[in-house]
């Protein structure tokens, strides 16, 4: 098996992090992707490992939902029967904490004085419905303080990659058009392209985050190392695989 690919962001310093690549397709983090959910189980096992030694892996079930989980204790890492939500958070040592991804939006959170992180995955459905939000307000809760939470966005698919109409246009407001440009009519009917990661950082900025960091890495166009579903679709393939982005405290 490959040695990992893994990413990490400047703006979140020391705490033990990773967005994982996935090594032409050598690796794939995702349940619901193909494979052998044992050997799934275990790659995502040697992922935590990988970043903090001695970690246990804690995941949801992701559904595009803006649902988050305070973790303190880790639950067991199977393909079902997981917790269902699309962000985790905790303050409890020796848990690594993460979600897959294949076009959404990874995004992994630290407050490093506080001692407390976060991991979420939004997709356009769980970016507008609150995910980020509820993500930030859940650290809080656990006694983080958002003027020092940093927040680092993993592989995402990128607006030139993203292509939408006009049902999911109208899904945004007025406010939102500087995420939308145009592009080129498909059979006559208008297009746009969307910037899902622009549209996290300003949701991001609205909440009060200054500490950002975009890794500005195109699933979809990089086919060598991330999966994508978008990319899968248009390639009728069966199936498609996820990254993997984890974070623990240090």
């Amino acid at each position: 098996m490959a040695d990992f690919d893994i990413e990490r962001s400047d703006v979140l310093g020391d705490v033990p992090h990773g967005f994982f690549g996935s090594i032409r397709g050598a690796h794939q983090f995702g349940y619901g992707g193909p494979g052998d959910p044992a050997l799934i189980a275990d790659l995502r096992t040697r992922a935590a490992q990988a970043i903090a030694k001695g970690s246990t892996v804690v995941m949801p079930h992701q559904v595009h939902s803006p649902d988050v989980i305070a973790v303190t204790d880790a639950w067991e890492d199977t393909p079902e029967g997981r917790p269902v939500a699309d962000a985790v958070v905790t303050a409890e040592p020796g848990l690594a904490i993460g979600v897959v991804t294949a076009d959404c939006a990874p995004i992994l959170f630290a407050d490093r004085e506080s001692g407390i992180v976060g991991a979420a995955h939004a997709g356009w459905r769980g970016a507008h419905g609150g995910v980020l939000e509820n993500t930030i307000a859940a650290m809080e809760k656990l006694g983080a303080n958002r003027s020092r939470i940093a927040a680092a966005i993993g592989p995402t698919i990128a607006q030139s990659s993203y292509e939408v109409d006009a049902p999911f246009r109208e899904q945004f407001g007025a406010d939102d058009e500087p995420h939308f440009a145009s592009a080129p009519d498909r059979n006559g009917t208008p297009r746009w392209h969307f910037d899902l990661p622009g549209y996290v950082i300003a949701t991001l900025q609205k909440s009060g985050i200054e500490k950002i960091h975009d890794t500005a890495r195109d699933t979809f166009a990089n086919s060598e190392r991330y999966h994508s579903y978008r990319r899968a679709s248009f390639a009728a393939e069966p199936g498609y695989g996820r990254q993997i982005s984890l974070i623990a405290i240090g």
